[in-house]
């Protein structure tokens, strides 16, 4: 009796692990997509830059709230996006200043480089989606869409 009863807790517990382990594997593969959809990444080559956010909901924001693309001219986007990622490296460099995973690592952008129309809408955008979503302002320039 007591033999019988050892083999039904091991077989419940090994199809309890079994079951679990499917469960995982799903749950993964959404993680993956989900990480795949909220990336965008641009990349030029010739210039030797790569452009790659990595933020939830990021994407949807761009689609459905940002102003579409040709809105703004290129150099407006120009120079607010210098004016942000100034503002974002001094965060960088002050953590303790500033909330601590909000500011992890700094953006290298040459002002004197053309990144093209798209880079630079989208760094725009990106940083009024961050301003917006962490209630953080980056200059005196009050985010809105």
């Amino acid at each position: 009796m007591k033999s019988l009863l050892y083999f039904i807790l091991i077989c419940g517990f090994l199809n309890s692990c079994k079951s679990s382990q499917s469960l995982d594997n799903t749950s993964k593969s959404e993680k993956v997509n989900t990480i795949k959809n909220d990336t965008v990444s641009i990349a030029n080559n010739d210039l030797e830059y790569e452009l790659i956010i990595i933020e939830p909901g990021y994407n949807v924001w761009l689609k459905t709230k940002a102003k579409p693309a040709g809105y703004y001219e290129q150099n407006f986007l120009e120079i607010r996006n210098k004016l942000y990622i100034d503002a974002w490296n001094n965060r960088v460099l002050n953590p303790l200043n500033y909330p601590s995973g909000l500011y992890e690592t700094q953006i290298f952008y040459d002002p004197s480089i053309d990144y093209g129309y798209e880079v630079n809408y989208k760094l725009y955008n990106y940083f009024i989606y961050f301003q917006l979503t962490y209630k953080q302002q980056l200059t005196s320039y009050i985010p809105r869409i």
